[in-house]
């Protein structure tokens, strides 16, 4: 693709719009980069784009900017309503996605990962695998390091491992992955998509353009991954905690079978898993399947499993004060997320959840709350709407704040009991990513003065 005298629009000046307007401009292009915050907003962004001969439109969404355009790049998180996107598409302006765009300059074969949720766990896990098996990788995507940014570079590795989310997929044309992995599919980001339907489309597009000879990795426990199995061209796998596929992963007792076709069976011990959740065996089954494909033998892979703590704000210990025990799941963002991680808990849980809401259905925890939760606390800007969905299912109070939120589930935890940050919601009610707020959530808890073990409920 020739970006040299073309007329390149970037929408959105975050990390991977920065990105796209200096990949573009190295290039030869000629770049402008709308965004709707005003200039006096966009400081760092402008700072990193000093020098380059970039024509800036700040602080709405002007059709000007548009104006003999012969590209138009959306950041990741511009919704498809957005009024520039609509008002190029009326003009005939071709939309591509930044994945895209980058995938049309890509050297490297890619292994790509989606799902609602444990995408970046896999992505990360697998990048990890790769490395320790000696292999050069770079890890990147959704997961915060943009593709447009690896690809203007030398590109010596031997795979590219991606995050991607339904954002980036929907947009894709071209875009193959050797390995793609579709994780789960649940209700999410439907303040951005029109229905669930599309929402899951854009998910499953991310086997759209593979070949037979590349691998699909699917969730055999999800009814719909059959149905799609039957559609793609690429050699399909499928993990699973509840039976055994044909060919695919499974979990037996306390060990992993992989089953290879014919008579060729590997196992793996799960005493090798050290993050929690019995969704993190299934994470590890894809990412097991994912490295073997990419040449991993499986002593290389129990090493590196074993070695494989986790994420931050992933269900994350942040600590223990009067005998209560306080986890950091803020990157559980979506209700789906939420379920997961009480079901990494036995002990009595008081749930923190909040923030912005993604329209989230919050009705479909009632039966998680009722097996793990004796409290909830509700917080932000979603907590009146999560109140009238579910409010009455377990005792629940509600504060202003997250910080708030920690300090009274503090007052009313016993010793035993575990505190857990799994809020459901976007954050930007409150914090600029969930990353903060996690951090935040960490700062409180190791601010609060620690109990005697005999401390009782109040």
């Amino acid at each position: 693709m020739e970006l040299k005298d073309k007329k390149v629009l970037v929408i959105g000046l975050g990390k991977t719009g920065i990105a796209t307007a200096q990949f573009a401009a190295a290039r030869g292009a000629a770049v402008s980069v709308s965004d709707e915050k005003p200039r006096a907003q966009l400081t760092e962004a402008l700072d990193a784009l000093a020098g380059l001969s970039i024509r800036v439109f700040a602080g709405g969404t002007d059709p000007a900017a548009l104006d003999g355009m012969d590209l138009v790049v959306p950041s990741p998180g511009v919704p498809p309503f957005n009024a520039l996107i609509r008002e190029a598409q009326r003009r005939g302006i071709p939309v591509m996605s930044e994945i895209e765009l980058a995938f049309r300059f890509l050297r490297v074969p890619v292994i790509a990962i989606t799902g609602t949720n444990g995408k970046t766990t896999v992505t990360t896990l697998v990048g990890h695998l790769l490395a320790k098996a000696g292999k050069k990788v770079f890890v990147g995507g959704n997961i915060g390091n943009p593709l447009i940014g690896y690809v203007g570079g030398p590109q010596d590795e031997d795979w590219a491992v991606i995050e991607m989310s339904s954002f980036q997929l929907q947009r894709i044309e071209t875009f193959r992955a050797r390995v793609a992995v579709l994780l789960n599919v649940a209700p999410d980001h439907l303040d951005y998509h029109a229905d669930y339907a599309e929402y899951r489309w854009a998910k499953e597009r991310i086997f759209e353009n593979q070949l037979p000879g590349d691998l699909a990795v699917l969730n055999a426990d999800e009814a719909a991954s059959a149905a799609l199995a039957r559609r793609l061209r690429a050699r399909v796998v499928f993990f699973s905690t509840r039976a055994e596929p044909a060919e695919g992963m499974s979990l037996r007792k306390d060990t992993l079978t992989y089953r290879t076709g014919g008579s060729d069976v590997e196992t793996y011990p799960t005493s090798m898993i050290r993050i929690p959740g019995r969704h993190n065996v299934e994470n590890v089954m894809a990412a097991i399947m994912a490295a073997r494909y990419a040449g991993c033998t499986p002593g290389a892979i129990v090493e590196g499993v074993a070695g494989f703590k986790g994420l931050a704000h992933r269900i994350e210990f942040a600590g223990k004060k009067g005998g209560v025990a306080f986890y950091d799941d803020s990157k559980g963002t979506n209700v789906s997320a939420v379920v997961r991680a009480l079901e990494a808990f036995e002990a009595p849980v008081i749930l923190l959840m909040g923030g912005r809401d993604k329209n989230g259905d919050f009705e479909t925890l009632e039966p998680a709350l009722r097996r793990h939760v004796r409290e909830m606390v509700l917080f932000g800007e979603a907590r009146d709407r999560i109140g009238e969905k579910i409010g009455g299912v377990v005792k629940t109070v509600t504060a202003a704040t997250m910080s708030d939120a920690v300090h009274a589930a503090y007052l009313d935890a016993a010793p035993g009991d575990v505190v857990l940050l799994s809020p459901g919601c976007a954050s930007f009610d409150e914090f600029r990513s969930y990353a903060h707020r996690g951090e935040v959530f960490k700062q409180t808890v190791s601010g609060l003065k620690d109990r005697k073990s005999t401390a009782q409920r109040s």
